[in-house]
């Protein structure tokens, strides 16, 4: 069920995304039944602008929100949700493996056989396969197999060693 309410958010978010100049970078619907929880992170539409801040994630929760309400995606009561999209940034379509490229990323797929997890440089998006490179060498993921993909956050970044 949760993945059906998912589904739904996303579509209806996505539609009404670009009029608020927002883009809907992932939605979570999670949690039991009697109190779910729907997170919804959202970013600048335009990729040059910095990560949304704090107070623009405030500004746009209200149409979010008035959204969720007209579209009832959930019985019963939830709590939402809305932020940014954090340092581990959820990959999920070709363009945000186009977007990141050069990044340290963790991938999981749907394999039924063989490795199903794999962390490196995401290289890039082609011919419908994300590229990696890890520890083993070069691999491309099939796009229809990857179930979960985030950037890896490097906690280190920007900080200087001491002397």
């Amino acid at each position: 069920m949760h993945e059906e309410a998912r589904a739904a958010v996303l579509t209806a978010l996505e539609d009404k995304a670009a009029a608020h100049e927002v883009d809907i970078v992932d939605v979570e619907v999670a949690g039991a039944a009697a109190a779910p929880i729907v997170r919804v992170r959202i970013d600048h539409a335009d990729e040059d602008l910095p990560t949304i801040t704090l107070d623009e994630v405030t500004a746009e929760t209200d149409w979010i929100s008035e959204t969720l309400d007209e579209l009832d995606p959930l019985p019963g009561a939830y709590t939402l949700e809305v932020s940014s999209p954090g340092m581990d940034r959820p990959l999920r379509r070709p363009r945000d493996f186009e977007r990141f490229a050069g990044e340290q990323v963790q991938v999981v797929t749907t394999a039924t056989e063989g490795r199903r997890r794999f962390s490196g440089r995401l290289e890039g998006f082609a011919d419908g396969k994300i590229r990696l490179t890890t520890d083993e060498g070069e691999c491309d993921i099939p796009f229809e197999e990857i179930k979960t993909a985030k950037i890896k956050p490097d906690y280190d970044a920007g900080k200087g060693k001491k002397k």
